[in-house]
């Protein structure tokens, strides 16, 4: 059924027809079973909206003036970002040679009108389930063929792996390249002066430094309407948000289920997983207090949002240093572990050169 297939999280179906009542119709009820449901009037609308708003999935009528659905789909398929999306065709024709043309302009599958409600429900949850477990298929071989202990070349792999993700959330400057260097800032001072100093090797240091870009592997799996999101999510898409941290460590652990041998894949689950937890135990997914925290998450966390906070964001210009460090030191023994912010202090300057680096 849909709405099984559409936890936990809501699918967004576009349905194209020409026909105000069919809209109407389909969009009624998509919503009533669990889908935020987008509508257009044309090929030419489909297109626009597929474009600012990426559906999960499309009802597409093939009889309509001007650009009819046979065009649509070839459109759709020559889209690199919406060329994956399924298609179900719709029309009250029912001919074999009108269902191969279908399939042959890139369709999944094929609806006669009038629509048999639970056959159409059937179809829809099918695809949309085919088109998830696709995806998590995919997402398993490319982390299994990306991660290898390939020596020289180890590292290169795990962080053109980690990329995939940030290019995905919109961000294409070097902020995995800038987390990754405070991160072995932040290590080398513990070392150096902390009560830390025996726990941390230059092993640790280096494997931080090549772990840490791991840390939002998992936002590969948070659907585009959540991830891309310029408004503030809601309670749900919060939910769905969090679980970034178990999918990322999930599929990092099915690597290191292979390769155990590979410290870097070890470290880079505990940070994937870990680094949203907070000192004072209020974070997630698990609420570890203290200690309790991986230290490599620990230095991790407090990289991650100082570089999140100072970079520009589609519903934000940066911070500048000052107001950023002011809330490190502020979150000293809540958010963060008091010797890491003692850390970051020491290194603020370094920090600065960084972030503001041309």
């Amino acid at each position: 059924m849909v709405e099984q297939a559409l936890q936990p999280q809501k699918a967004r179906i576009l349905i194209v027809d020409d026909d105000p009542n069919v809209l109407a119709v389909l969009d009624e009820t998509m919503q009533q079973y669990g889908c935020d449901a987008l509508k257009a009037l044309s090929g030419v609308e489909a297109l626009a909206v597929a474009e600012i708003t990426r559906p999960d999935l499309i009802l597409l009528d093939i009889g309509m003036p001007e650009m009819n659905g046979y065009q649509v789909c070839e459109r759709l398929k020559l889209n690199a970002r919406l060329k994956d999306i399924p298609v179900i065709f719709m029309s009250g024709l029912d001919s074999a040679n009108i269902k191969v043309k279908a399939f042959q302009a890139g369709g999944v599958d094929y609806v006669t009108k009038p629509f048999q409600f639970p056959e159409l429900q059937a179809r829809v949850g099918t695809h949309l389930n085919l088109c998830s477990l696709r995806y998590k298929l995919e997402f398993h071989k490319m982390v299994e063929e990306k991660v290898k202990e390939v020596s020289e070349a180890q590292q290169a792999t795990i962080f053109a792996l980690a990329k995939l993700a940030e290019y995905r959330d919109g961000d294409t400057g070097t902020h995995l390249e800038r987390v990754r260097e405070y991160c072995r800032l932040l290590a080398e001072q513990l070392f150096q002066d902390s009560s830390y100093s025996s726990n941390i090797t230059q092993e640790f240091v280096e494997c931080i430094q090549y772990a840490s870009p791991l840390h939002d592997i998992g936002k590969v799996a948070i659907p585009d309407s959540i991830l891309l999101k310029p408004g503030k999510l809601t309670i749900e898409e919060f939910e769905v948000m969090k679980s970034h941290t178990v999918v990322g460590a999930e599929n990092l652990q099915v690597v290191y289920n292979k390769y155990a041998e590979n410290i870097f894949i070890g470290m880079g689950i505990e940070i994937a997983l870990y680094h949203h937890e907070r000192w004072d135990g209020t974070g997630y997914p698990d609420g570890l207090i203290g200690k309790n925290i991986p230290l490599s998450a620990r230095i991790t966390a407090l990289a991650d949002f100082y570089d999140a906070l100072r970079s520009d964001r589609c519903y934000r210009a940066g911070f500048d240093h000052d107001y950023v460090k002011t809330l490190i030191v502020e979150s000293d023994g809540t958010h963060f572990d008091p010797e890491i912010v003692k850390a970051f202090v020491v290194l603020e300057d370094e920090f600065r050169l960084i972030m503001d680096k041309p």
